[in-house]
């Protein structure tokens, strides 16, 4: 059931509109007396998740007794980000995600289906985990609060990969992110029906229908004039209010191009990325638009290390990104990389395949990933002062910009707010 939904390409929610749009639906839900809300993490900062997650906790008060912060596999949420995400929100209400050991596993999707809805490419059951504070905790509400926007992984952000993923565990995020990266990303980005998404919407029927999540989805990008901009909100407890959302995303989170580009250059901002884990966004969200032989220059000044679990880190600087099939005979050769497939899918995922250079620009501080590290998992690297001052970086507009010398480049400030490809690699 849909309980508010509203808009368009030319809507631009201010805070209040969300306010008054989140107690709209609030108000029908009626009254709860214990609330858990489940929002992302500092990484998906531009959500306006914080923001809501601030107006529930004003609506319910004491009836919000618990946020669980969907971490995946990322580092947990530092003070400071809390108080910068979150608002005035009391810390103790806050809980850490542990994707290793604080799971329950709700049921296991068949070895039979999983096969059928990747073509024969994966064989084995997936689990539907999900972390045992939303099974024992007795509540009567859990609010799943997240943007819905164009995904490496599952085709189109958010809806139950908030819960299964977010909140999920290692089996579960492992397996999923694996299924993704073997069936091939370029043909599930932008998708709202893929055999990820496939994978949690049976879960979500079988094995989670018990549990009372209601889903709290934006839709926000970039506009004309490089800020962001919240085009929608959409608010229910099934598929249809993500499918909502996900068609308004289309619109305005993809961008088609009529020719591939030859150089493009991606800013990653300092606050939110600081780690390939998540920089590699810069290579997932313009792969479909780059030309055979073009180059990628990501801006990463805060770039400190390759993932943001421990584990996951020491695997990237042990096998690079050298394409899939280097990353498949290394899964078929290597128990540690087998038992660890997101960092496999992950490697796949951040190759270019051999078919375009990857450059990346770390900061120059002691705490940087260094041109030697860079370079041992198979990236270029540039000097980031270099490359700033060559192209007047703080001159560039978003999408195409024409340099002194006639050179043509495309510039994102904002890689995990879109998509980008040019007709020969993108069919609806």
């Amino acid at each position: 059931m849909i309980y508010y939904k509203e808009g368009s390409p030319t809507h631009n929610f201010s805070h209040e509109d969300l306010q008054n749009g989140l107690r709209e639906a609030l108000d029908k839900l009626g009254e709860k007396r214990k609330v858990l809300v489940v929002p992302p993490d500092y990484t998906r900062l531009p959500s306006r998740a914080g923001e809501l997650t601030e107006m529930a906790w004003e609506y319910y008060g004491d009836n919000l007794t618990d946020i669980l912060p969907a971490l995946g596999t990322h580092t947990p949420m530092t003070e400071w980000q809390i108080t910068d995400m979150f608002g005035k929100i009391p810390h103790e209400l806050f809980r850490d995600h542990d994707w290793r050991n604080d799971v329950i596993t709700l049921g296991q999707v068949p070895a039979d289906f999983v096969n059928k809805i990747t073509n024969g490419k994966v064989n084995f059951t997936w689990p539907a985990q999900v972390n045992k504070l939303l099974i024992d905790g007795d509540f009567d509400l859990i609010l799943s609060i997240g943007q819905v926007v164009p995904h490496e992984v599952v085709g189109m952000a958010n809806y139950n990969k908030n819960i299964f993923v977010g909140v999920g565990g290692a089996e579960a995020i492992n397996k999923s992110h694996y299924v993704g990266a073997v069936y091939g990303m370029e043909q599930m980005m932008g998708r709202s029906d893929t055999p990820v998404r496939k994978l949690f919407n049976y879960a979500s029927e079988n094995y989670a229908n018990h549990l009372p999540i209601v889903y709290v989805l934006t839709v926000v990008g970039v506009n004309e004039a490089g800020k962001q901009q919240t085009y929608g909100l959409f608010i229910g407890d099934d598929f249809d209010v993500f499918n909502e959302a996900a068609k308004l995303s289309l619109e305005v989170n993809f961008k088609m191009l009529e020719e591939p580009l030859k150089k493009v250059i991606v800013w990653l901002d300092p606050t939110e990325f600081k780690s390939t884990w998540l920089g590699n966004k810069s290579i997932y969200r313009t792969r479909m638009a780059i030309a055979d032989d073009g180059e990628l220059i990501v801006l990463a000044p805060a770039l400190q290390e390759f993932g943001e679990d421990k584990e996951i880190d020491r695997l990237i600087r042990k096998y690079g990104y050298f394409g899939t099939p280097h990353t498949l005979k290394a899964v078929e050769e290597n128990e540690e990389l087998r038992d660890n497939l997101s960092a496999a899918a992950h490697l796949i995922h951040g190759s270019s395949e051999g078919r375009f250079s990857i450059t990346y620009c770390p900061g120059k501080g002691e705490e940087n990933l260094s041109k030697e590290e860079i370079e041992s998992v198979g990236f270029q690297y540039a000097d980031i002062d270099e490359i700033m001052e060559k192209y007047n970086f703080h001159q560039l507009k978003e999408g195409f910009n024409t340099m002194p010398n006639g050179e043509e480049i495309y510039y994102i400030s904002s890689p995990a707010l879109g998509l980008w490809a040019h007709r020969d690699r993108f069919e609806y």
